[in-house]
C-alpha cells in the first residue's frame, strides 16, 4: 500500500510530506485549493508524461516520491523488475521517484536505481488503481475484465492455458513435420540422383587422407626408379662391392693369425661386409616400398579425383560424404515413412485441439453464469447511488477460432446504458466522469475484488449528489476500505465522516519579496478537527454551532 507521498516544488506545492495508512482515507478542502495537485504528484510517480508547467514558478525542478510497502511485491511488479534488473530486498520499501526539470525532461528512480518512465507506467496499475473525472485505471480496461470475471467465477483459467500451450506445441510439431516432407518431395528426384552417385562412388571415412599417402608414395618411386635401378646393378652379381668385400674378408682370414694388425683389420673388415649386408637389404625394402606401378598411381589419382570433385558439389570435405550419404538416406526415407508420422501427429494435434475445446467450453459455461449473478449483484447497488435508471451488463462473447488464445476463446466486457432504453455501451464511454465513478465503486462492491491495485483512489466519486446517496457512497467506500487502502476525494460531509483519516487541502496567500505567494498545504486533522471541517463542509463559509452539532452526529455514526 502507499504509506508516504513527498512533494516539492509542484505547482503551489513548495514542500510536502504526507504518510498513509490501511482504511479509508479522506481528502477535503474547498474548491480551487489544490486537491488535483495531489493526483498530478503521484500521476507523474506513476508515469504520467511529465509537463513542465507542474515546476513551481521560480524553481528549476520539482520532485514527487512515493513509498509502498508490500508483505511481498505483487507478481506482477516483481516480474517487471527482474525483467528490467531492478533489485528489491525481501521486506524492503519500494520508494518510486519522479524528478522534473522546468526547461523539460524528467528522470526516475526506482530505491535509487534509475528507471525508465515505461517501467513505471507498466507497474502502476499493480500500485495504484486511479477512478476520477478524467482519469481512470484498471476497471475501465477491457483488457482487465476477463481477469475480474474470473476471479468473481472462482475459475482458473492457468489450467486451459497449460492445455492451450500443449495443442499450439502438437500444432507446430505437425506443421514442421508437413514441411519436411514437402520439402524432402519437392528434393526427391535430386535426391535420389545425389544418392546413386555418391553409392556408385561409396566413398568411405578416411579414404582422401590413405589415397594421398599412396599416391605420394607412387610418385617418389616413379621419382626414385632409376637411381633405385643402378643401385640394384652395382649391389648385384659377382664383381658388386658387397661381392668384392667378402672375397676379401675370405683371403684376410688365411693370413690374419699372422700378425695384430692383420687380425684388427680382419675386424674392420667384417663389420663392413655386415654393414654393406644390412644396406643391401635396406636398399631392397625401399624398392619394394617405391614400386612405381603406373596403373596403380592412375587409379589412385582418378580415386582421389573423383572423391573431391562431388565433396565440391555437396560442398563438404571428402570425409563428411558418408555422412551426407547417411542423411540423404534419411530424407527418402522420411519420405516413405512420412504419412505414418504425419498421421500420428495429425491425431495428436487433434487430440490436443479436442481438450482445449472441452475446457474452453466450460469455462465459457462457468463465466456466463458468473456474468448473470455479477449483473445482478451490480444492478442491487445501482439504485441507492442514484443510479436506478441505470443497467449494467457483462458481455462474454465468443470468440472466432483464430482468435482463441491461452484464456479461452471469450471476451469480456462491462457494459453500461444510463437511460431507458438507451443502448448498452463500453463502462469507459460513459458521457459523466461522476456516473462513471458510482458504476465502478457498484462494480468493486459487487465483486469484492480484492486482488487489484494494492491502494485505490475514488476523486470527487459523489460530485453532484448528497444525503442518501453520499452516504450510500461513503458506506460502500468503507467497506471496500475495510481489508485494504482507499483514498477518497471529497466535498461529501457524509463521506468525510466515514473516514479513518482525514486530510484538510487549503491554500494560503502572504506577501513575500516582489509579490504575493500562494501556496497549498495538507494537514492531517485530528478528531476536533475532522468535526469542524465537515461542519464547515456542512454550512459553507461560516460554521455555526447548527453544522458543528451536526457533524458530530455525522462522525458518531460513522
Amino acid at each position: 500500500m502507499l504509506t508516504r507521498l513527498s512533494i516539492r516544488n509542484i505547482v503551489l506545492i513548495e514542500a510536502l510530506d504526507l504518510t498513509f495508512g490501511r482504511g479509508l482515507g479522506v481528502l477535503t478542502g474547498e474548491t480551487g485549493a489544490g486537491k488535483s495537485i495531489l493526483l498530478d504528484a503521484l500521476g507523474l510517480v506513476l508515469g504520467d508524461r511529465a509537463d513542465s508547467a507542474l515546476v513551481r514558478a521560480g524553481e528549476e525542478k520539482a520532485s514527487a516520491t512515493a513509498s509502498f510497502e508490500f508483505a511481498a511485491l505483487p507478481p506482477m511488479v516483481a516480474e517487471a523488475f527482474e525483467d528490467a534488473g531492478i533489485e528489491i530486498e525481501a521486506g524492503e520499501p519500494l520508494l518510486i521517484r519522479r524528478q522534473l526539470k522546468a526547461d523539460g525532461g524528467s528522470k526516475a528512480f526506482i530505491n535509487d536505481q534509475p528507471a525508465s518512465v515505461a517501467l513505471l507506467r507498466a507497474v502502476a496499475p499493480a500500485l495504484v488503481e486511479l477512478h476520477g473525472q478524467h482519469d481512470d485505471r484498471g476497471m475501465v480496461n477491457p483488457s482487465g475484465h476477463r481477469v475480474l470475471l474470473d476471479r468473481y467465477a472462482g475459475s482458473d483459467p492457468a489450467a486451459l492455458a497449460g492445455t492451450w500451450d500443449a495443442w499450439r506445441k502438437a500444432e507446430t510439431r505437425l506443421a514442421q513435420a508437413r514441411a519436411s516432407i514437402d520439402t524432402a518431395r519437392e528434393e526427391q528426384d535430386l535426391l535420389l540422383a545425389h544418392l546413386a552417385e555418391l553409392t556408385a562412388l561409396e566413398p568411405q571415412a578416411g579414404e582422401e587422407s590413405r589415397l594421398a599417402e599412396a599416391r605420394t608414395a607412387m610418385q617418389k618411386g616413379e621419382r626414385l626408379s632409376g637411381d633405385l635401378e643402378e643401385l640394384r646393378h652395382l649391389w648385384e652379381g659377382s664383381d658388386s662391392p658387397l661381392a668384392a668385400l667378402r672375397v676379401a674378408a675370405r683371403r684376410l682370414d688365411r693370413i690374419a693369425s699372422e700378425h695384430t694388425l692383420l687380425s684388427e683389420a680382419l675386424a674392420a673388415l667384417d663389420r663392413a661386409v655386415i654393414e654393406a649386408g644390412e644396406a643391401e637389404e635396406k636398399l631392397a625394402r625401399a624398392a619394394e616400398a617405391l614400386i612405381h606401378d603406373p596403373a596403380a598411381l592412375e587409379v589412385a589419382e582418378t580415386r582421389l579425383f573423383e572423391l573431391r570433385a562431388i565433396a565440391r558439389k555437396h560442398r563438404c570435405e571428402v570425409d563428411e560424404l558418408p555422412e551426407k550419404m547417411r542423411a540423404m538416406r534419411a530424407a527418402l526415407d522420411a519420405i516413405e515413412g512420412g504419412e505414418a508420422e504425419l498421421d500420428a501427429l495429425e491425431a495428436a494435434a487433434t487430440e490436443a485441439g479436442a481438450r482445449y475445446r472441452e475446457q474452453a467450453a466450460a469455462l465459457h459455461r462457468l463465466r456466463v453464469e458468473a456474468a448473470t449473478r455479477l449483473d445482478l449483484a451490480v444492478a442491487a447497488e445501482l439504485a441507492p447511488l442514484k443510479l436506478d435508471a441505470a443497467r449494467f451488463r457483462t458481455a462474454v462473447v465468443e470468440l472466432p477460432d483464430e482468435r482463441w488464445g491461452p484464456h479461452g476463446c471469450d471476451s469480456v466486457e462491462f457494459l453500461i446504458a444510463t437511460n431507458p432504453g438507451a443502448d448498452f455501451a463500453p463502462l469507459g464511454k460513459i458521457a459523466s466522469g461522476g456516473e462513471l465513478s458510482r458504476f465502478i465503486l457498484a462494480l468493486k462492491v459487487a465483486l469484492a475484488e480484492q486482488g487489484g491495485a494494492a491502494t485505490v483512489i475514488f476523486d470527487e466519486i459523489d460530485r453532484g449528489v448528497g444525503g442518501a446517496v453520499a452516504s450510500a457512497i461513503g458506506d460502500r467506500l468503507a467497506r471496500l476500505a475495510a481489508d485494504g487502502q482507499l483514498l477518497a476525494v471529497t466535498h461529501s460531509p457524509q463521506v468525510a465522516a466515514r473516514g479513518q483519516t482525514h486530510y484538510l487541502i487549503a491554500k494560503s496567500s502572504a506577501k513575500a519579496d516582489g509579490g504575493v505567494v500562494t501556496r497549498t498545504s495538507v494537514t492531517l486533522l485530528d478528531e476536533a478537527g475532522r468535526q469542524e471541517e465537515i461542519a464547515r463542509m456542512l454550512s459553507g463559509a461560516e460554521v455555526t454551532p447548527e453544522a458543528r452539532a451536526q457533524a458530530e452526529r455525522l462522525l458518531e455514526r460513522a
